[in-house]
């Protein structure tokens, strides 16, 4: 028996092609994490996401990647104890990342890690890392909203300052991820403001993976038609 990561091919497919275009240099970065706030008894897992494998993909290769990640269940571990699936989630960050920009962060954090002869350093996590940092460009501005309780106002807030559209919302097991394109804001002013007042985070961020597990939970877009 494997662990189930994808729960809904069909919504999974449709977000990989929603994706925007790669270009040259460019990767989305994905980590899949156990998260202790979906299993309370992973009481090993002092942090709130404890990465389990992490990888760069192209549009084309991601479906395959992630479908690789479904292996034998028990076989995810923290600790010596195996991670159940309810604690899996899947993250991707929506603006791609700079390889190059990634290369030569690399370069610069291994040159220290020998000159402060740091023998312990792992060359391959450190790229990973640098990976995950090097935002290539902003196709979206992320707010991460831990809350369903201000829906209402918050759609409000959304059809005021973008009503032709430009925005994404991404229902995720606690609240919403909000995608915006901020081109597209009619009060290009005061719209970062307003949505704040909802967002736990913004900015450059993760975001759970539409069509995968997220604690027990499917992400997926809400039609903005239907708001």
């Amino acid at each position: 028996m494997n662990y189930q990561i994808i729960k809904d091919e069909k919504i999974l497919k449709e977000f990989i092609e929603w994706l925007p275009e790669l270009k040259e240099n460019e990767k989305y970065y994905l980590c899949l994490f156990a998260r202790n706030k979906y299993c309370k008894e992973l009481t090993h897992i002092k942090s709130d996401k404890a990465q389990l494998k992490r990888f760069v993909s192209d549009k084309e290769r991601m479906y395959g990647k992630i479908k690789q990640l479904e292996i034998e269940v028990g076989a995810y571990r923290q600790k010596d104890t195996s991670v159940p699936e309810a604690a899996l989630a899947l993250y991707i960050t929506p603006n791609p990342r700079n390889m190059f920009k990634a290369t030569v962060n690399t370069m610069v954090k291994l040159a220290q890690s020998i000159r402060d002869q740091n023998v312990s350093m792992n060359p391959h996590q450190e790229a990973l890392s640098e990976i995950q940092k090097a935002k290539s460009r902003t196709c979206y501005v992320d707010f991460d909203i831990d809350s369903k309780e201000n829906t209402e106002k918050l759609f409000e807030t959304l059809k005021r300052h973008f009503p032709k559209g430009g925005y994404e919302i991404l229902e995720t097991r606690g609240g919403y991820h909000i995608l915006i394109k901020p081109d597209k804001a009619i009060r290009p002013n005061n719209w970062y403001q307003d949505l704040s007042h909802f967002a736990d985070q913004s900015g450059d961020q993760m975001m759970p993976v539409p069509g995968t597990s997220q604690g027990g939970f499917i992400p997926h877009f809400i039609k903005t038609d239907n708001i």
